[in-house]
């Protein structure tokens, strides 16, 4: 049937009927005309440029943080992730889509707001960001945002039609990120239990699989968000990707049994906003 088919029409179709939940990654902020780091490696080498940095923190987004967090303060980093992220990501037609579909669960992993862009006007939508404990007097694992960008109890969030989830942080309406290795000893000490991912997550999780659209898992600390995000979900996952697969990736995505397009990002996302 078409709505279990893996073409972009078929993949539209599980979208629109829930039983699948979009999981987006950096490489779909690289679709937009924007000034913004669109990758690790990218986020790497303007931390780099800003902060001289060992060579053993070169070319790593997390080491790199760490490094600034430990030597130059949390603030210092703080206030660097959000210059790097200060510039909006024009929104791209796949946005749009999204937002007009308005699926129960988006779990957005980059540290743009475009989502939440394409969302303004909408109603009974909200966020819920991933919150730094390794960040001074910070002792909550996750901060909730409704539609007007004010913060708001976690609780409200099971009334929304939509929650967008953004599991290591968000530049806007607060920026709130997940970067440095310290934040991530913090969350992945309890994310196999699933403390660290809200209730209302794993609520809507149940009713369908992932799209994971661009989306590398060639980190550990990647494929294990994914991994527990995406447990106790519904399953039937699909993947699009553009270019090669490595070992641990190709090892990773069997084991969540997800099914892989290989098919050009951009057309692909171009093609399913056509079908949405």
């Amino acid at each position: 049937m078409l709505e279990f088919s893996n073409t972009a029409p078929g993949i539209a179709a599980r979208l629109r009927n829930g039983s699948l939940l979009p999981y987006l990654g950096p490489g779909i902020a690289a679709l937009s005309d924007t000034a913004i780091p669109t990758s690790y490696e990218a986020l790497a080498a303007w931390l780099g440029s800003k902060v001289a940095l060992p060579r053993r923190a070169r070319g790593n987004a997390w080491a790199a943080a760490q490094f600034i967090e430990s030597f130059k303060h949390r603030t210092t980093l703080d206030t660097l992730m959000a210059t790097a992220f200060a510039s909006p990501v024009q929104l791209t037609a796949l946005h749009a889509a999204i937002a007009r579909v308005a699926p129960a669960l988006v779990v957005d992993t980059w540290y743009d707001a475009a989502l939440r862009s394409a969302f303004v006007g909408a109603s009974s939508w909200g966020e819920i960001h991933a919150a730094s404990r390794a960040k001074p007097g910070e002792s909550r694992w996750y901060r909730a945002y409704d539609s007007t960008g004010s913060e708001c109890a976690v609780a409200q969030a099971e009334a929304w039609s939509t929650l967008i989830y953004k599991p290591h942080g968000c530049v806007t309406p607060a920026p709130n990120f997940l970067i440095s290795d310290a934040d991530y000893v913090e969350v992945l000490t309890e994310i196999d239990i699933q403390t660290p991912i809200p209730d209302t997550v794993k609520t809507r999780r149940a009713e369908g699989g992932f799209l994971f659209l661009g989306c590398r898992f060639h980190d550990q600390t990647l494929r294990t968000y994914a991994r527990q995000i995406a447990k106790r979900s519904a399953g039937a996952h699909v993947v699009v990707v553009d270019s090669e697969l490595s070992r641990n990736e190709q090892k990773f995505l069997e084991e969540l049994g997800a099914s892989v397009v290989q098919h050009d990002l951009a057309a692909f996302a171009m093609e399913l906003a056509d079908n949405l």
